[in-house]
C-alpha cells in the first residue's frame, strides 16, 4: 500500500488539466474530425409565427459540394416526446423567429454556409406577439416553477400588514432577456455505426443528453454515447440538449455520414436558450426600526408557445428575511419567442436584484444603515418552510465584508461625494444560493501497475471540477493527487447529474468518495494486494440522498460595491467590488476564488451592460453578436476580490461543501445599483444601468 499522503482537500492545487488546455491538447466537441465528415448549417425562420409552405431544396442541391437539404417533408421521423423544442423538422409550424426550418449538409463548411444563405423558404405568416407586460391578458399561473418549486406561497395576512405598516416600499423592477455567450459554441459531431449513435457534444451533462436523445431516435440508452471531456463554458445554456444536438444526429442519419454542426453566435440568440426577462413588484412593510412585518414579491415572466419554462424568480424571497406576513407568486405568458432556459443562478439572480434593491430602498426610508437593516431581519429558522438551517452565516458575511470593505462611517446621504468629475457611492446586497445534491454514480479502480483510476460522467465546464474531484478521491484513497487519474465527460462512465445548480462537487464528490471508500475496504480485506486484473469498487448515492434529514440548506454571501458615475456622461465605473461568502468547506481555494470572482464579474456585466433587445415588429433580438450584446471585459473590472469565512456544516455531504459556481453573481447587480443610487440619488430599477437612465434621471 502507498504511504498515507497529506490531505489534498483545502489546498490550492493547480488544475490537473491545465497543461492540456494551455498547450492546445484539450479537444473540444467541434475539434473532433471523424473520417468522411460532412458539415451541416441550419436555416432559420424569418417569420415569428406561421407555417412553412415550401422549401426550394432542389435549387441549392445543384451547388458544388452539396449533399442534402433536409426539411420537414423529408426529414427522418422522430419519436414523439413532450419537449417540442427538440422535435425539429417534424412540422411546418413556426413558433418563433429563428426557429430551425431546414438544415443543409455539404462537403465543406463554406459550401454548407453558402447553400443555407441561398435556400429559399416560402412562409404563410401570422400575426405575432413578443411583448412581455404584467397586464398581458394571457398571463397564467404555471403548475410549478423551475425545477419543482411551488408557484406561489403565502403566510399570514400580508395585505393587512402592509396597510398598517409604518414604512412601506412598493416598487417595480425589471430585468431584460440575457444570453449566455460562452466562448465555445453549442456544437455537436454526430456519427452512426453498427453500435448506435455517438455524439461529441458541448454539454454540461453527457448522461442527460444520452437520456434525452435516445428516445427521440427510438434507441436504448446504451446505444447512445455522448463524449464531452472539455467544455468551453456553459453558464446553464448547455445544461440540457438544444436543437443542434438533434439536428446533427438527424442529418448524420439522413446522409449516412458523420456530420458536424455548430450554432453560430447569431444563431445562438434563438436556438440555445436565454434568461427570461422579468417584471417584478416588491412590497415591503416595516416598523420605524426597520423590522419587516410583510414581504410581497410578484414576478411576471415569459415563456415560449412550444415549451414552458418558468423561472423561480421569487422563491429566494421565501427564506431570506424574517417577516410574519408574506406572499410570493409567479405568473407566465406564452409568447412567440424562443424557449428560455437556465442561466447562471436562474431565479435567484433576477429575484435578488429586485429584493435587495427594495431592501436598500427600505433602509433609506427608515434611515437605517443597509447592513444593519439586513441584520435586524435575520431569521432563526427558514421563514416559510419552518425548518432549521443547516448553517446560516449571512450576518458573518455582512459584518466581515463591511469591515474589509471599509463600510464603517459611511455617509448615507446620496449624491454628495465627488472625486474629480465623478460622483462616488457605495452599496451592499446579500446573496444566497440553495445547496443541491443529486444522485450520481462513480467507480474507483486500483491499477495493477500502481495508481488509481476514478470514473464518473461528470462535466468540467471550466470550473475545475476534474481537479476538485481528484483531490476528494486522493484524500479518500490516502494518496497524493498525482496517483489519481480522473476520467469524466463520457456517458459510458458511471452516470452523473448535470453540471448545474452549483451541485457538482456535492453530488459527484459524494459518489467519488463513496466509491473510493469501497475500494479501500476491498483493499483492506486483501491486505493491500492488487490482483493482476486490478480491483474496482462502485457507488450509487441515490439511497444516501433519500435518507438525509430535512433542513434548509443554502450558501450565503454579501457583495459590496463602490462606483464612480461621470457627471457629464452618466458613465458608471465599478471602482471596487468585494464579496464575502459562507460556502461550507472550500475544497480548492484557487478554483473557488476563480469561480466567485467570475460570478461577480458576470453580475457586474448584468448590472451595467447585458441586455437582449427585442424588436417588437419583427419578433427577433436585434443585438445578436458580441459587438452589440455587451459583456464585461478586463477594463471593466478594476478591483474585484472575494473571500470566505470558515464554516463547518456536517449536514451537507461527506465533504461539508456548498456550491460556489453561482452565488457570486446573485447579489452583485443589486449591490452596484444600490451604489449608483448612493452616488447619484437616482434609483435605477430597470437593468441594465444605461447612460440614458442616469442622464434622463437628472444627474
Amino acid at each position: 500500500m502507498t504511504t498515507v499522503a497529506a490531505p489534498s482537500a483545502g489546498t490550492a492545487l493547480d488544475r490537473v488539466d491545465g497543461p492540456e488546455k494551455v498547450t492546445g491538447r484539450a479537444r473540444y466537441a467541434y475539434e473532433n474530425v471523424p473520417a468522411d465528415l460532412a458539415y451541416a448549417v441550419v436555416v432559420q425562420a424569418t417569420v415569428s409565427r406561421g407555417e412553412v409552405r415550401a422549401v426550394d431544396a432542389d435549387s441549392v442541391l445543384q451547388l458544388p459540394g452539396m449533399i442534402a437539404t433536409i426539411w420537414h417533408e423529408n426529414a427522418p421521423r422522430l419519436a414523439p416526446v413532450e419537449d417540442a423544442e427538440l422535435t425539429v423538422l417534424q412540422s411546418p409550424r413556426v413558433a418563433y423567429r429563428g426557429q430551425v426550418v431546414a438544415v443543409v449538409v455539404a462537403e465543406t463548411l463554406e459550401s454548407a454556409t453558402e447553400a443555407a444563405r441561398l435556400l429559399r423558404v416560402d412562409y404563410r405568416p401570422e400575426p405575432h406577439d413578443v411583448e412581455l407586460r404584467p397586464d398581458h391578458p394571457g398571463m397564467y399561473r404555471p403548475d410549478h416553477v423551475n425545477p419543482n418549486y411551488a408557484t406561489d406561497s403565502e403566510l399570514g395576512d400580508p395585505d393587512t400588514a402592509l396597510a398598517f405598516a409604518s414604512v412601506v416600499v412598493d416598487a417595480t423592477y425589471t430585468t431584460p432577456a440575457q444570453h449566455h455567450n460562452p466562448i465555445e459554441p453549442h456544437a455537436t459531431v454526430a456519427l452512426w455505426d453498427a453500435d448506435g449513435l455517438t455524439l461529441y457534444d458541448a454539454t454540461q451533462s453527457t448522461s442527460g443528453v444520452r437520456a434525452t436523445i435516445a428516445p427521440l431516435f427510438a434507441l436504448p440508452p446504451e446505444s447512445v454515447r455522448v463524449i464531452s471531456p472539455y467544455v468551453g463554458g456553459g453558464f446553464g445554456g448547455k445544461g440540457a440538449p438544444h436543437a443542434q444536438v438533434v439536428l446533427a444526429a438527424l442529418a448524420a442519419k439522413q446522409v449516412g455520414r458523420p456530420v458536424k454542426l455548430a450554432a453560430t453566435r447569431r444563431q445562438m440568440f434563438a436556438v440555445t436558450g436565454y434568461r427570461t426577462p422579468t417584471v417584478q413588484r416588491v412590497r415591503l412593510g416595516a416598523d420605524e426600526d426597520g423590522k419587516l412585518s410583510a414581504i410581497v414579491h410578484e414576478a411576471f415572466e415569459q415563456t415560449a408557445t412550444i415549451k414552458e419554462f418558468a423561472e423561480q424568480t421569487t422563491v429566494v424571497t421565501r427564506m431570506m428575511y424574517a417577516a410574519p406576513h408574506r406572499r410570493t407568486s409567479h405568473r407566465l405568458v406564452r409568447l412567440d419567442v424562443p424557449v428560455p432556459t437556465w442561466m447562471r443562478a436562474p431565479g435567484e439572480t433576477p429575484g435578488m436584484f429586485a429584493l435587495e434593491s427594495a431592501m436598500d430602498e427600505l433602509a433609506v426610508a427608515c434611515g437605517i444603515d443597509p447592513v444593519e437593516l439586513r441584520v435586524r431581519n435575520e431569521p432563526t429558522i427558514d421563514p416559510e418552510r419552518g425548518l432549521p438551517f443547516s448553517s446560516r452565516n449571512l450576518v458573518a458575511c455582512l459584518r466581515g465584508g463591511a469591515e474589509r470593505f471599509g463600510w464603517a462611517g459611511r455617509d448615507p446621504e446620496p449624491g454628495v461625494r465627488r472625486r474629480g468629475r465623478q460622483l462616488i457611492g457605495t452599496g451592499v446586497a446579500s446573496s444566497t444560493y440553495p445547496v443541491y445534491r443529486m444522485p450520481s454514480q462513480a467507480s474507483a479502480r486500483a491499477e495493477p501497475g500502481g495508481g488509481f483510476t476514478v470514473r464518473i460522467a461528470a462535466a468540467d465546464i471550466g470550473t475545475g471540477a476534474r481537479t476538485v474531484l481528484t483531490q476528494i478521491a486522493a484524500d479518500a484513497l490516502r494518496v497524493p493527487p498525482a496517483q489519481v487519474r480522473m476520467e469524466v465527460g463520457d456517458s459510458a462512465l458511471p452516470r452523473a447529474s448535470v453540471a448545474g445548480g452549483s451541485s457538482g462537487t456535492a453530488s459527484w464528490g459524494t459518489a467519488v468518495l463513496r466509491a473510493c471508500e469501497g475500494l479501500m475496504d476491498a483493499l483492506h480485506r486483501r491486505a493491500g494486494d492488487v490482483p493482476p486484473g486490478g480491483l474496482e469498487a462502485s457507488a450509487d448515492t441515490a439511497e444516501e440522498l433519500r435518507s438525509q434529514r430535512p433542513l434548509s440548506r443554502h450558501a450565503y454571501g454579501a457583495q459590496f460595491a463602490e462606483v464612480g458615475v461621470d457627471l457629464d456622461t452618466g458613465e458608471v465605473r465599478v471602482l471596487r467590488l468585494l464579496g464575502a461568502f459562507a460556502a461550507g468547506r472550500i475544497i480548492n481555494p484557487k478554483t473557488a476564488r476563480s469561480q466567485l470572482i467570475g460570478g461577480m464579474t458576470m453580475g457586474l456585466s448584468m448590472a451595467l451592460l447585458e441586455e437582449s433587445v427585442m424588436d417588437l415588429e419583427f419578433g427577433d433580438y436585434l443585438n445578436r453578436d458580441l459587438a452589440q450584446y455587451h459583456v464585461a471585459a478586463c477594463a471593466d473590472v478594476r478591483d474585484v476580490d472575494a473571500f470566505w469565512i470558515e464554516e463547518e456544516d456536517p449536514d451537507l455531504n461527506p465533504m461539508g461543501s456548498k456550491g460556489i459556481g453561482e452565488i457570486g453573481i446573485v447579489g452583485t447587480a443589486a449591490a452596484i445599483a444600490n451604489a449608483v443610487y448612493h452616488a447619484t440619488g437616482i434609483r435605477v430599477r430597470d437593468l441594465p444601468i444605461r447612460l440614458d437612465r442616469l442622464i434622463g434621471g437628472g444627474i
